[in-house]
C-alpha cells in the first residue's frame, strides 16, 4: 500500500488558482523540483509508507527470529562465521524472495487503483523517476528488514564464537568476518533483484487477487522453476560443466547461491570445485534487476 500523498504536488499546491505566488512563500519555493527533486520526493513517499505499514515491521521481526533461532540452534553461533551462513543460506533463499514480493507486489499496483497515476501525468515527472523513486524508497525498508537481522547474528556469532577471536589473523582464510560480510552483502544484492521483479509484477496487473496470483507464479519460477530448468538441461546433456557454471547466472537464486558458495564458503579453506562464475552471477542479477525496473515503467507509460 502506498500513501495517497502526490510526491510533486507539494511544489505545484504553493500557488493560488491563478498562479499567483502567496506573499508568504518565496518564488523560489514555487519552482517545479528537477529530476532529482521529483525522485527524492516518491522515495519519501515511500519511506513513509514503508514506515506506517505494520506488516513490514511484522516480516522483520519474525525474519530476525528465524535467522537467529536458526543460527543458534544449528550451532552457527559456536562454530563460527562460515558455519552460520552454511546454516542460514537455504532458509534465506526461500525468505527473500517472498520479504522482497511483499514489499514490492502492490507499490505501483496501490498508486494506479486509486487514480494516482492519471493524476501524475498532469505533473511533471516521468514513468521511469516514479519508478526509480518507488524502487529506491522499498529498497531501503527492504535492506532494513533484510540487513539488520544478519548483522544481529553477526554479532552473535562474533560474542558467542568457541575459538578466540585473535585467531582470525593467522586463520584468515579458514574463518573471517569479513566472509560474512560478503555474505551479507550478496544477499542484499539477490533481495534487490528480486524486489525489482515484484515492482514488475505490480506495473503489470490491474488489481490485487492478478497480483498476488502472478507473485505466487513469479515465487515458483524464481524458486524452483529456473533450477529444475538448468538441471533437465544439463542431465540431458544440453549444458557441460564448463557452460552449466556460466548458465546458473540465468536464475537469480542460483547466481546468488553461487556467489556465497564462491564468496564466502569454498574460498574460505581455499579448496573445492569451483561452483559459480561469480563475473557471470553478477551480470545476471544486474541484468534480472534492470530488465524488471525497464519492464515497470513501460508499462507504466502504455
Amino acid at each position: 500500500m502506498t500513501s495517497t500523498s502526490n510526491p510533486v504536488s507539494e511544489d505545484v499546491a504553493s500557488t493560488d488558482v491563478e498562479g499567483d505566488v502567496p506573499a508568504t512563500k518565496s518564488t523560489a519555493a514555487t519552482d517545479p523540483p528537477d529530476s532529482v527533486g521529483r525522485i527524492e520526493r516518491v522515495v519519501g513517499r515511500e519511506l513513509r509508507t514503508v514506515s506506517r505499514t505494520r506488516t513490514f515491521v511484522v516480516l522483520g521481526a519474525a525474519l530476525a527470529a528465524v535467522l537467529v533461532g536458526t543460527a543458534w540452534v544449528g550451532g552457527g553461533v559456536r562454530a563460527g562465521f562460515v558455519p552460520t551462513v552454511v546454516d542460514l543460506l537455504t532458509p534465506l533463499e526461500l525468505l527473500v524472495p517472498i520479504v522482497a514480493v511483499a514489499f514490492g507486489y502492490r507499490a505501483i499496483l496501490g498508486d494506479r487503483r486509486r487514480g494516482e497515476l492519471d493524476v501524475l501525468d498532469t505533473y511533471p515527472i516521468d514513468p521511469r523517476e516514479l519508478v526509480l523513486g518507488v524502487y529506491v524508497g522499498r529498497a531501503v525498508g527492504l535492506l532494513v528488514t533484510i540487513v539488520v537481522p544478519l548483522v544481529l547474528v553477526g554479532g552473535a556469532v562474533f560474542v558467542g564464537r568457541e575459538e578466540p577471536f585473535g585467531r582470525y589473523a593467522s586463520h584468515a582464510a579458514t574463518d573471517s568476518p569479513v566472509l560474512f560480510a560478503r555474505f551479507v552483502v550478496l544477499t542484499a544484492l539477490f533481495a534487490l533483484s528480486i524486489l525489482a521483479v515484484a515492482l514488475a509484477i505490480s506495473a503489470l496487473v490491474s488489481g490485487t487477487r492478478s497480483a498476488l496470483a502472478l507473485s505466487v507464479v513469479a515465487l515458483v519460477v524464481l524458486l524452483v522453476g529456473l533450477d529444475l530448468a538448468l538441471v533437465y538441461g544439463f542431465a540431458n546433456g544440453y549444458l557441460g560443466d564448463s557452460s552449466l557454471i556460466h548458465a546458473l547466472a540465468v536464475s537469480p537464486l542460483s547466481a546468488y547461491r553461487g556467489l556465497v558458495f564462491e564468496s564466502a564458503v569454498v574460498t574460505a579453506p581455499g579448496t573445492g570445485p569451483r561452483t559459480a562464475s561469480p563475473v557471470a552471477s553478477l551480470l545476471g542479477l544486474a541484468i534480472w534487476t534492470g530488465v524488471s525496473l525497464a519492464v515497470a515503467t513501460w508499462a507504466i507509460k502504455r
